[in-house]
């Protein structure tokens, strides 16, 4: 029977940290769920399961053949170089996109063209194969790199957040289908955020904290002891206050009764395939939004539209703030009173920064610090820090050594720092931890009942929105395109 077993196990992960593991076996056919808090070093886990960490001391014997690891930070890297291949999406007619199409993706280690097809139909992104893979959506770009893991049929299937970025039925089916293989003998090891992903077929589980692997047993016994920890730890939450906005300049000034967004007729196509198709649209003031719909709909898309990031805004009629599109506004006056994350900033934020400058660039809308920050601006990033829980120290940990949820976090704190006008939240809780997830969802409700500002959330979980939202969106399918639902919700 093939095992993984770690005795008495530290791995490295940097000169000053490491990750310890007393004792664990994995048996072929059992599945395996671990949680933890962010920066418990969860991913670091995953790696030193996957054999991808140093062994320090201790020992690591593994009988398993082939272990496959996927993981945000791989699908980061792998963005990001086929972003390097070519690194404009303005092509002129006569110039080549070198970007590989999903199927390439799909099949970079391993070609079999039936077993590509037959995994993309599992995953039902069939009809993405000849895409480029570069313009993917984030739940579609997860799939893809789901279909490329279990190419190989690998014995032992290591997952890092494989639940994140996926819609309700996407979640669904891959349950099913990571159910289905560990039925088929398939060795599995999840590591979650949210103890409501973990399957009901995974009857094993491990607890992290401190990097350590901390505890190990039945499922049901540790996450009870889990959940308890953090029902302790929220209580802190209800008497949390932000820091002060730096100066007014991010709040747009209009009368109080013009529409902070309007949007007619929008419509956005790749290769004559439209994405939006006629979505009317209007954004009133006081109105908190959510968007709803499942992945490749166009929801990003739909909000690239109005942060000016995308370049057929220009050709829409879209009215923000007062301002019709392209009546001469720069980037940056769009940008000034915005507050922006999502899964492709967080992709695309690779500059080497430490994690106050993160923060701090928010102030600028830039990826890095480029202009001097104030003192006062200095002193509210270091406040909004010390509300994540982030001491002196950390402020000048460098950004990536962070862990992924870290890294959220950072980047939340970044689009709240300037209290904007408008804040657009596109599946910003994505790794984070419960208590987190809480703590981000405390703050927003925080700056939208204290201030003016408007909140456009997107989320795949129904439970993650904040109190505020009073209106929503949904992208329903119709055929190959899609349909618009606008509904009040208070």
């Amino acid at each position: 029977m093939s095992v993984l077993h770690i005795t008495q196990g530290t791995f490295r992960l940097s000169d000053t940290r490491a990750l310890s593991i007393a004792e664990l076996m994995l048996r072929a056919g059992e599945a395996w769920a671990f949680v933890g808090a962010n920066g418990s070093g969860k991913s670091a886990l995953a790696r030193a399961l996957a054999g991808d960490l140093p062994l320090l001391t201790g020992e690591r014997r593994c009988t398993f053949e082939r272990i496959a690891l996927v993981s945000f930070e791989r699908l980061q890297k792998l963005v990001s170089e086929e972003w390097q291949r070519n690194n404009t999406d303005l092509l002129s007619p006569d110039e080549e996109d070198t970007g590989r199409t999903t199927a390439q993706i799909i099949q970079d280690e391993t070609v079999d063209e039936g077993r590509c097809r037959e995994l993309a139909e599992c995953f039902g992104i069939s009809h993405l194969l000849e895409r480029r893979f570069k313009y993917l959506s984030t739940g579609e770009t997860r799939k893809a790199l789901l279909c490329q893991a279990l190419m190989p049929r690998p014995s032992l299937l290591v997952f890092d957040e494989p639940f994140d970025g996926l819609d309700v039925a996407s979640r669904d089916s891959l349950a099913q289908l990571l159910a289905k293989l560990n039925h088929q003998g398939y060795t599995l090891a999840l590591i979650l955020n949210r103890f409501d992903d973990i399957p009901d077929f995974v009857r094993n589980a491990g607890v992290l904290a401190d990097c350590t692997l901390s505890d190990t047993g039945a499922k049901q016994q540790l996450l009870e002891q889990a959940l308890i920890a953090q029902l302790a730890l929220s209580e802190k939450l209800s008497d949390a206050r932000l820091p002060q906005a730096d100066d007014a300049t991010a709040c747009a000034r209009l009368p109080d009764n013009e529409p902070r967004i309007v949007l007619r007729n929008g419509v956005v196509s790749y290769n004559e395939r439209p994405v939006l198709h006629s979505l009317n649209w209007t954004v009133h003031p006081g109105e908190h939004w959510q968007i709803c719909g499942p992945n490749g709909a166009g929801k990003s898309t739909l909000l690239n539209l109005i942060t000016g990031d995308h370049p057929q805004g220009y050709s829409n009629d879209l009215t923000l703030f007062g301002r019709r599109r392209g009546s001469g506004e720069t980037i940056w006056d769009i940008k000034k009173h915005i507050g922006y994350v999502s899964s492709s900033l967080h992709l695309d934020y690779r500059v080497s920064a430490p994690v106050l400058t993160v923060v701090l660039s928010g102030y600028f809308d830039s990826i890095g610090l480029y202009e001097a920050p104030s003192d006062r601006q200095q002193a509210l990033a270091r406040e909004w820090l010390a509300l994540l829980g982030m001491d002196k120290n950390a402020a000048n940990t460098p950004f990536h050594s962070l862990s992924w949820g870290q890294q959220r976090l950072v980047l939340i704190a970044r689009a709240l720092v300037k209290h904007p006008t408008l804040l657009i939240l596109d599946e910003p809780l994505q790794g984070l931890d419960p208590l987190n997830r809480q703590l981000v969802r405390r703050f927003v409700d925080i700056l939208i009942g204290e201030g003016d500002t408007q909140l456009l959330f997107v989320s795949h979980h129904a439970q993650d929105a904040p109190q505020c939202i009073t209106h929503r969106l949904s992208f329903i399918a119709d055929g190959e395109r899609y349909r618009y639902q606008t509904d009040r919700l208070k």
